[in-house]
């Protein structure tokens, strides 16, 4: 990768909570955290908000079924286990996950043994008594003796664990050791997802983010049981990905960004290791080459790809949908084929985004040439293509999902497209776009689809959102987070805290359990937390978060 600058912070570093919420600029609605430190914030202890969750149902996204038991709640102490069955590799993965989390705040050895359980161990479980719950799904049981989490998958045992995380202390977060008590609350929690399809966006086009921001940003997002990340690797501002055979993408279209910085990109052995890192978090990769608009960093770097056969000059602005590969020409399908093929290759991940959106320069002809070309493509290299909605109107294949991002709540192409019978993923810009304005004094965001506050990220049903786009159709639910005005992980953070985690609820949890009210009160409860771990979060007047 090409260094451009340093990272805002040790991408796995948790700052100390007195650090964390660093020097504030008061917004209308909330405040914005800097890099400087404020020592006159005080610790989450000191107002009590460290004190472990109140309830098994004070965790987000809401569970599916809870029942609580008034009995001793669940410790765990200096000897307590992690049992993980035996000779299950991705099991065991899990438990070495857990114990990874919590080793640092705990200062508890927390060893994973494969034998009998004993008294007060963490036990995971993979059976069949769960097959109801799906891949995802999980049961967790906590009384005095034992706290165990069962499930079909992997998959289940490790949203469990981001449950049971949620209910310690805010403190098992530090990545120091802290005092306990560690308890749970005592119950039942049984869960599953609503949409299997729950995904963050972060875009590297426009201002490009480094390994360990990434990184960063997997961390956060896989604690609400997020388990896709779009990562939007090509726009007119930058290209971020290293193609054999095509070496100026990068040397010269990766040379800047947005504003005129110095841009940067992933080699092939640096995209393999965020590709295996969000694996490790059970987080799927789904990479973007956006095409045939948003062209400019390709079109700059070969003069061949232009109709004129002249390259335009880098790209440093955020206006849109003045770019496009030119149609008619062979080299262009040449080099759509090379990507597309080499990016699949790096990706083990059923989706490959091909965007489609805002070609403003190519004819509704030239468009569909283009897609009718270029979805074999995706197809004949073991892809399923996944595009934002306007490439609907080349009538993409059955097993091919179509990307909202409008606005309105009714969109002909998308209606047609899931009467063909294509998945609808939705992230309306007005509810899932959390790189919008919170209010018109936000420092941050842009206000196209805005503003938009948390209430209003919260405040909608993915089920009925579309007219004509019955509940069945619809694959889950996106929060896209573009960079145009975002260029850190402070940054990154302040967007997606607090309406990241709606998005998140409403991918998760059933209907029933979407309430605003109680959302409300479950997030305040996550400020500790997000302190402990550095997150320099937005404070929404919409949320009674602890000291306020």
């Amino acid at each position: 990768m090409k260094r451009t600058r340093e990272s805002t912070r040790s991408p796995h570093s948790r700052l100390p909570a007195a650090l964390a919420l660093a020097t504030t600029v008061t917004l209308a609605c909330g405040t914005v955290a800097s890099a400087a430190p404020q020592t006159s914030v005080p610790h989450p202890e000191e107002h009590g908000a460290d004190k472990h969750t109140s309830a098994l149902s004070d965790v987000i996204p809401a569970p599916t079924s809870v029942e609580p038991d008034r009995g001793a709640k669940f410790r765990i102490k200096w000897h307590t286990g992690i049992h993980a069955p035996r000779g299950n590799a991705e099991a065991n993965r899990v438990a070495r996950y857990l114990q990874q989390r919590l080793r640092p705040s705990t200062g508890y050895g927390l060893l994973i043994n494969r034998g009998t359980p004993g008294r007060g161990d963490i036990v995971l479980s993979l059976d069949g008594s769960e097959q109801r719950l799906g891949e995802a799904g999980y049961r967790m049981n906590v009384d005095k003796k034992r706290l165990s989490i069962r499930a079909t998958s992997s998959e289940g045992l490790f949203n469990g664990v981001q449950t049971l995380r949620q209910l310690l202390p805010a403190k098992a977060e530090s990545d120091s050791p802290r005092h306990g008590p560690w308890k749970v609350p005592a119950g039942e929690i049984v869960d599953k997802p609503r949409f299997e399809h729950r995904s963050a966006m972060l875009d590297v086009a426009r201002h490009f983010f480094e390994v360990d921001q990434v990184k960063r940003y997997i961390d956060q997002i896989a604690q609400y049981k997020i388990n896709y990340l779009h990562l939007h690797l090509t726009d007119d501002q930058g290209w971020r990905i290293q193609i054999d055979g095509w070496p100026r993408l990068t040397s010269h279209g990766g040379s800047t960004e947005v504003g005129g910085g110095d841009g940067g990109y992933y080699t092939k052995r640096e995209y393999a290791e965020i590709v295996d890192y969000a694996a490790e978090n059970n987080v799927t990769i789904v990479p973007e080459i956006d095409m045939p608009g948003h062209t400019n960093a390709a079109l700059s770097s070969y003069a061949e790809l232009n109709c004129d056969g002249k390259a335009p000059p880098l790209y440093t602005g955020i206006e849109v949908g003045f770019s496009s590969l030119c149609v008619d020409k062979k080299v262009t399908y040449r080099f759509v084929d090379d990507v597309i093929r080499q990016v699949a290759a790096m990706t083990p991940g059923q989706y490959l985004h091909i965007g489609g959106d805002e070609a403003h320069s190519t004819t509704d002809e030239d468009y569909r040439k283009f897609m009718s070309e270029v979805l074999p493509m995706v197809e004949k290299h073991g892809k399923t293509p996944l595009g934002w909605h306007e490439y609907a109107q080349a009538e993409p294949s059955k097993s091919a999902m179509v990307q909202y991002w409008g606005t309105t709540r009714s969109n002909s192409e998308v209606a047609e497209a899931a009467d063909r019978g294509n998945d609808i993923l939705l992230s309306p810009a007005n509810k899932a776009y959390v790189d919008q304005k919170y209010n018109p004094d936000t420092e941050l965001g842009l206000d196209w689809a805005g503003p938009t506050a948390v209430r209003q990220a919260y405040d909608w049903n993915p089920g009925d959102f579309l007219e004509s786009v019955p509940d069945s159709a619809i694959a889950g639910v996106e929060a896209p987070l573009f960079s145009e005005t975002v260029t850190n992980s402070d940054e990154i953070e302040f967007m997606a805290f607090p309406r990241m985690p709606a998005i998140a609820e409403l991918g998760w949890s059933s209907p029933e359990e979407l309430d605003w009210s109680s959302f409300r009160r479950r997030l305040a409860g996550q400020a500790a937390s997000w302190q402990e771990q550095g997150i320099d979060f937005y404070r929404s007047e919409q949320v009674p978060w602890p000291g306020n």
